[in-house]
């Protein structure tokens, strides 16, 4: 069996999307996720121009050998760019292995280490009334973990809140979004958002928060110590990664656990936050951090020391990366919990999937390979708009992480 083609398909059913379908000389077919929010035109050239030309006449069953060819024949490694589009060709094969074989893609990995995925949804409001609201709707909806987010008083933006009844959307279409940000009422803020929770709720769903990589690791291991009580499942991205010995200190102060990841490329972004035991769920993703062929090496390393896994799972990664990462989450033995922020229908409609969600929980199907497809002539109806990340600034004007 031979590759004999493969395509790049951008689509913007309600957000863009990036998919590489791989096809063969059998009729197999493949597709894999290589959405970059904000940056998806450069993944699909990268893949188009420089990627899908050395994939003609190779065995699509070589994946190990694929892999090694596109990270290291390059000689520039890593980056988002090129590791995305590792993943999409990385995730497409395993496909099309799923489909010749007849198995589901968690049967390829050696089979489920659980009955299925436990996933957190996203609660968020302008204020505490709001934000607990929603908060109860999931509760309604059977989520045993949910993330909450909540705008800051006297605060002209935060991270996290949906702008209306919909779901949480990011990026915004024409100019960038500069947002404001202060960490001082932040930090004074959001442990009331915690205690509201706790009085309300009790403690019997999971509580998640993601700062968002706003603080530095002292203010960062300031909100763990005064969070203690309200006992949160993690602290996602206390303050920015690229100094990993900077979660030393945070890890020092406090015993809340901390997740970090979704920016995350390769094993080496978070080798030292691993080894040496300074977070507690790694949160890389399929889509960005080089596929299962990679993911697997970063959880294996992981399970030595106790690290459990929470792939990050928005909607700008597409249903492809979602229906894989449900495969890899029933498969891996130290599994912590899958993000899953849902859809818009649209998107849904273009990519038809096997994967399902039941009352806080999810299992990705029995369908061979991952479970997703795409619909290229409803995905033709949705032309590429171009969208952007929003960037933050302090109060003063300083840009800031966003």
């Amino acid at each position: 069996m031979k590759i004999v083609r493969a395509d790049v398909i951008v689509t913007c059913p309600g957000r863009n999307f990036v998919t590489l379908k791989i096809v063969t000389d059998e009729g197999v077919h493949g597709i894999g996720d290589a959405t970059l929010n904000g940056r998806e035109l450069a993944v699909a050239s990268y893949l188009k121009d420089h990627v899908c030309p050395l994939l003609i006449g190779r065995d699509p069953g070589c994946i190990e050998d694929t892999w090694q060819y596109l990270y290291k024949g390059a000689y520039w490694r890593r980056g988002p760019v090129t590791m995305t589009a590792i993943a999409a060709v990385d995730m497409a094969l395993w496909d099309i292995l799923g489909k010749v074989t007849g198995m589901p893609l968690y049967k390829l990995l050696g089979g489920a280490s659980r009955e299925s995925v436990m996933v957190y949804g996203h609660a968020t409001g302008r204020d505490i009334p709001e934000a607990l609201d929603r908060y109860a709707e999931h509760i309604e909806a059977g989520y045993q973990a949910i993330r909450i987010q909540c705008g800051v008083p006297n605060m002209r933006s935060v991270y996290g809140v949906s702008k209306g009844s919909g779901m949480y959307e990011p990026a915004t279409k024409g100019a960038v979004e500069e947002q404001s940000w202060s960490s001082e009422k932040y930090l004074d803020f959001v442990p009331k958002l915690f205690e509201a929770v706790r009085d309300k709720f009790g403690f019997d769903t999971h509580l998640l928060h993601d700062v968002h990589h706003r603080l530095t690791p002292i203010e960062a291991a300031r909100l763990g110590k005064s969070i203690e009580p309200y006992r949160l499942f993690w602290m996602e991205d206390p303050t920015p990664a690229e100094n990993q010995a900077g979660f030393r200190l945070i890890r020092e102060h406090t015993v809340t656990p901390i997740a970090v990841g979704e920016v995350f490329n390769s094993i080496w972004d978070c080798k030292q936050l691993i080894e040496e035991q300074l977070i507690d769920y790694i949160r890389a993703t399929l889509t960005h951090a080089g596929g299962i062929t990679h993911l697997r090496r970063i959880a294996d390393f992981a399970s030595l020391y106790q690290v459990r896994t929470g792939c990050h799972g928005p909607s700008d990664l597409s249903p492809v990366c979602m229906g894989a990462a449900l495969h890899f989450d029933l498969w891996v033995p130290n599994f912590g919990v899958q993000e899953y922020m849902g859809f818009p229908q649209e998107a849904l409609d273009v990519f038809p999937h096997a994967w399902r969600f039941e009352r806080g929980t999810m299992h990705p199907g029995e369908a061979p390979g991952h479970g997703v497809d795409i619909d290229e002539a409803a995905a033709a109806r949705y032309p590429y708009d171009p969208a952007y990340l929003p960037v933050a600034r302090l109060e003063d004007g300083t840009l800031w992480n966003w």
